[in-house]
């Protein structure tokens, strides 16, 4: 072989490595430049029939529509707030296939409770969306002698241990707000968790329970059939769909101050580009007339931001919470 067949082959097999290097960062890129092109699994913490069970349908119903995709909605209730199904997409590939769509139990509440939780909810996840807030309705038995939150307290005073409270789950927000209740108080009220929204309602409707909070979305229609009697709501200000009920502060329980929201995590190293993608498509998905006003139905509001907003959210919460809990003592292993 002549010198000047050894140097062409060489300089063809060095053209070759470094196309194979310019090519790599191109081909690692591919599965978020077309991202979706399959189905996406969305991930749901709770039973199937609760408030977040039923917004995730409305919203990923449009979902599907604008990134032209079958959304899957699999319902993984159980655990700390709702930590199975974070469990389940913490675990996942960080490819966009699987997301988390909660409310703050499983991402805030719950690991505030629980410090074996089973996962880092700060690296655990990549935050894609705050979507939707509304509001928490405190509600009693009609049978419990109360029209008004002071007449709940009074009730509870004059009879130690025997007022129970439901809630959807240990960990969950309206279990917290049970326990910053009892601490302001001083009183002894029974709590006792369920596993979403569906079956604490079943218990409230038995008389099981006598005082729980909950989201219009699974309690309005027992509010308006007289089975449940709405007292209080804990936004900062006077639903205008409950004009007539109080919130917590007017009544004398300005830390009672809460709401019920959805989210939407992806596992944790999801690339910016799919996370970026989701968030146009879910903030797309939610401006349709038809899934607003769907929504509106249930007293949901809009709220959705970007990533780092949710991000900052999530932080401020966590830090709430987690003082909550230590207040109560309910820190678990």
């Amino acid at each position: 072989m002549t010198a000047f067949m050894r140097a062409l082959l060489t300089m063809t097999a060095l053209c070759a490595v470094l196309a194979m290097q310019a090519a790599a960062p191109v081909s690692a890129q591919t599965p978020a430049l077309d991202y979706p092109n399959r189905p996406i699994k969305v991930v749901v913490p709770f039973p199937a029939g609760g408030p977040t069970d039923g917004m995730a349908r409305i919203i990923s119903e449009r979902l599907s529509q604008v990134l032209k995709q079958s959304i899957v909605i699999e319902n993984r209730g159980g655990g700390a707030g709702g930590s199975v199904g974070a469990k389940v997409v913490a675990n996942a590939e960080p490819d966009g296939y699987t997301i988390l769509l909660t409310p703050g139990g499983s991402l805030t509440n719950g690991p505030a409770v629980h410090k074996n939780i089973g996962y880092d909810p700060v690296k655990a996840f990549t935050p894609v969306a705050l979507l939707i807030t509304a509001p928490l309705i405190l509600v009693v038995h009609p049978s419990l002698p109360v029209k008004t939150v002071p007449e709940l307290m009074a009730y509870a005073k004059a009879n130690p241990g025997k007022l129970v409270a439901g809630s959807q789950g240990a960990g969950t927000g309206p279990h917290l707000l049970i326990e910053l209740i009892k601490l302001d108080t001083g009183f002894n009220i029974t709590h006792v968790p369920y596993r979403g929204s569906a079956p604490a309602i079943t218990a409230l409707l038995a008389n099981e329970i006598q005082m729980f909070f909950d989201s219009p979305t699974t309690i309005l229609p027992h509010i308006q059939s007289g089975a449940a009697r709405p007292i209080a709501v804990t936004t900062a200000t006077r639903h205008k769909n409950f004009p007539d009920l109080p919130t917590m502060a007017e009544v004398g329980f300005p830390k009672i101050r809460s709401t019920f929201w959805l989210g939407v995590a992806a596992p944790g190293g999801t690339p910016p580009a799919i996370v970026d993608k989701l968030n146009a498509a879910f903030r797309e998905a939610l401006d349709a007339p038809e899934t607003r006003e769907r929504l509106a139905k249930l007293s949901a509001d809009i709220a959705i931001g970007t990533p780092e907003e949710f991000r900052k959210m999530l932080a401020d919460e966590l830090a709430l919470w987690t003082g909550v809990a230590k207040a109560a003592n309910l820190q678990m292993d």
